[in-house]
């Protein structure tokens, strides 16, 4: 009995082992980063460089005229590298130097709005009740308004200026922020550990500044870089219209107006800054997505 249980207890150590030799390993996944994105970030970083340095690169001023009006994009001068606008004035100095405005306007009128609606969507997700009420409402009676009527209003009604614009974009912006700071806030104030902070006798001040804030903001942040390229699109519709960057300083939108009643002739004064403005456009929207899925918990959970 004891020679026929030995082979079949070494049959059975056996079995363990070789099971678990047949498990497949699986290598784990690299995210790759696609051309497209390599790309976007590469052009935001550019523009960014060129929009800080703009008052130390070799090119004219923006008033300066440099040739002729209407002169076509040429290799012979960095100068007229893009062409002149109609009076004879550089458009590769007029375009680094509207990205500044461009920028400034999108990306600080995009702070407003992310500030203003982190704040309010943090007080309507985690109180409930009527400050969840009352938001919900501020929220709704904004997005009731088409955000270029609305914009158009502000500005009819105060004068044209980049503080006006500012204000404009930020408000257009808000509701965006709150519905996601306040879904967010819902979906992180019943987690464990914020139940456990409140049983500790943390308050609410507390629990909103160092437990639900920390894990909301990458969420928040994922989606800046969409926001600021919608209100880029909005400053340059503002702009084209009349109501944007009074002149003489040069915006995007404003030399697409400009440009426009030469478009036949001289299409380049419409195609250069309106390619820099859909490529820019094109950047962000790229490097929100590729953020979004990254940092956006709610797409990983």
């Amino acid at each position: 009995m004891s020679a026929l249980a030995k082979p079949a207890s070494v049959g059975r150590s056996r079995r363990p082992t070789n099971a678990a030799s047949r498990i497949p390993v699986v290598p784990t996944a690299k995210r790759q980063w696609s051309v497209l994105v390599w790309f976007s970030y590469a052009w935001i970083a550019l523009l960014i460089l060129l929009a800080v340095f703009a008052s130390v690169l070799p090119i004219p001023a923006v008033d300066a005229v440099v040739g002729t009006p209407r002169q076509s994009p040429g290799f012979g001068s960095i100068d007229t590298l893009l062409g002149t606008d109609g009076t004879g004035r550089s458009l590769l100095s007029r375009t680094i130097f509207g990205g500044q405005v461009s920028l400034v306007v999108g990306s600080a009128s995009a702070a407003g709005g992310v500030l203003l609606g982190t704040f309010l969507g943090l007080l309507a997700g985690y109180f409930r009740g009527w400050v969840d009420w009352l938001v919900c409402l501020v929220a709704d009676v904004l997005l009731s308004f088409p955000a270029l009527v609305l914009l158009l209003a502000i500005t009819a009604i105060f004068s044209p200026s980049v503080p006006t614009l500012l204000i404009g974009l930020a408000l257009t912006s808000t509701p965006t922020f709150i519905r996601l700071a306040r879904a967010n806030t819902m979906a992180w104030s019943s987690r464990e550990f914020v139940r456990a902070a409140k049983n500790m006798g943390a308050t609410n001040g507390r629990i909103l500044v160092r437990e639900v804030l920390p894990n909301v903001v990458p969420t928040l942040a994922a989606y800046l870089p969409l926001v600021v390229a919608a209100l880029i699109v909005a400053e340059g519709s503002l702009s084209f219209l009349g109501l944007g960057i009074p002149p003489p300083t040069p915006s995007w939108g404003g030399m697409i107006n400009a440009g426009a009643t030469e478009l036949r002739t001289s299409p380049h004064l419409v195609f250069v800054p309106a390619a820099v403005l859909f490529v820019t456009v094109f950047a962000l929207n790229q490097a929100g997505e590729h953020l979004r899925h990254r940092f956006d918990r709610t797409l990983q959970d």
